[in-house]
């Protein structure tokens, strides 16, 4: 994610809607993946005063206008299905929304659109196929954000976060910081986030769009094995069983043990979280500079280089990264900020990862 800048210079970020030097409203565009400064227009539109959107106007999605809780702009030079919807690209993909007659939930609703933004923002970046289920009904995105249910003998019906033919449901309690950690805590995993939740459900319905029936399922299946194997029972082993003893040498976390599209989107969403902190690397200025992991290499030439375009690449400036990272949180008294092991197998997987987006990046929805 990059950081960006003001009209009037001042540094601003993905989520700002005023800058706070001079006051400017704030847009993000995403057909520029810019977040701009903007001036107001006639009807109620506005001028972005990027170069690149000069020649064209924008109006605030009816999220951003009236419900704060986006900040992204629709373009007027858009198609015409995007023109005739109220609604930014990201937001275009909800179906349902938390209850908003519930004090609260206008809060989680608002966390957890930053958080679907920041993924949309991933895919749009990596140029990979995305439209909702209105531009495309058959391969199209929704996402449904749901509660738990109170019934009237005082049972709890459960909200179970997943995917299901691109439909991607998620527990309103996952933005609860205190009832995530909690749940964390009980399942023992070293990272919980809401960001990673959306992360690694769209790697099942990326799976779904670029990996079924594709050149890419034989190769899938010697690395993270046969998705056949029966999801029920094989999840039902690993909650009452476990992870093998030694799965770090194979897996990314003890959950992708559990059936191979576990283990297929586990490795999308690190392959997400690794992207998008090295481009806030390199935005920030660290590209190209030597993080001294090996006393041995101190005068070689670092992989934080902004011009990585393979997988040995993006690995090997993670690597660099990440443990500059975790010294830095230890060093403020914080858990590590990637506590994983990327063991050779990982890496494959990951870099298999990679080759699936790479085929993908460009390819044509109803949307385009």
């Amino acid at each position: 994610m990059k950081t960006y800048t003001c009209a009037c210079g001042q540094l601003i970020f993905f989520e700002n809607v005023t800058c706070v030097a001079c006051g400017r409203e704030l847009g993000f565009l995403p057909d520029l993946l810019r977040l701009s400064s903007l001036e107001p227009a006639e009807n109620g539109l506005f001028n972005a005063t990027e170069a690149e959107a000069k020649v064209r106007l924008y109006e605030k999605c009816q999220n951003y206008a009236k419900a704060s809780v986006c900040n992204w702009m629709i373009s007027t030079a858009s198609s015409p299905t995007q023109k005739d919807s109220p609604f930014c690209v990201s937001c275009r993909l909800n179906q349902t929304i938390p209850d908003l007659s519930i004090q609260q939930n206008h809060a989680i609703w608002s966390r957890m659109e930053t958080a679907k933004r920041r993924l949309v923002y991933s895919l749009l970046n990596l140029k990979l196929p995305i439209a909702n289920k209105t531009e495309d009904p058959k391969q199209g995105l929704a996402f449904a954000f749901l509660s738990d249910v109170v019934n009237s003998d005082g049972s709890v019906t459960k909200v179970l976060t997943g995917h299901e033919n691109g439909l991607i449901t998620l527990n309103v309690a996952e933005a609860d910081d205190a009832a995530r950690e909690k749940m964390r805590l009980a399942m023992t995993e070293p990272y919980r986030t809401l960001l990673g939740h959306f992360r690694h459900e769209i790697g099942h319905y990326y799976w779904d769009r670029l990996v079924r029936g594709t050149k890419f399922v034989e190769g899938y299946r010697e690395l993270f094995g046969d998705e056949q194997a029966d999801y029920k029972e094989a999840l039902k082993k690993y909650y009452s069983e476990g992870a093998p003893a030694n799965w770090q040498d194979h897996y990314i976390s003890a959950y992708a043990t559990s059936h191979p599209w576990e283990d297929w989107a586990e490795s999308w969403a690190h392959f997400m979280h690794i992207q998008d902190a090295l481009e806030v690397a390199d935005d920030f200025g660290l590209a190209g500079k030597i993080i001294r992991i090996d006393p041995k290499k101190n005068a070689g030439k670092s992989w934080l280089s902004s011009g990585r375009t393979t997988p040995e690449e993006i690995i090997g400036a993670w690597s660099e990264l990440s443990i500059a990272l975790n010294s830095i949180n230890r060093s403020m008294g914080l858990q590590d900020t990637y506590p994983f092991v990327l063991s050779p197998a990982v890496v494959n997987k990951l870099r298999f990862v990679f080759e699936v987006i790479s085929a993908g990046a460009g390819k044509t929805t109803a949307a385009s």
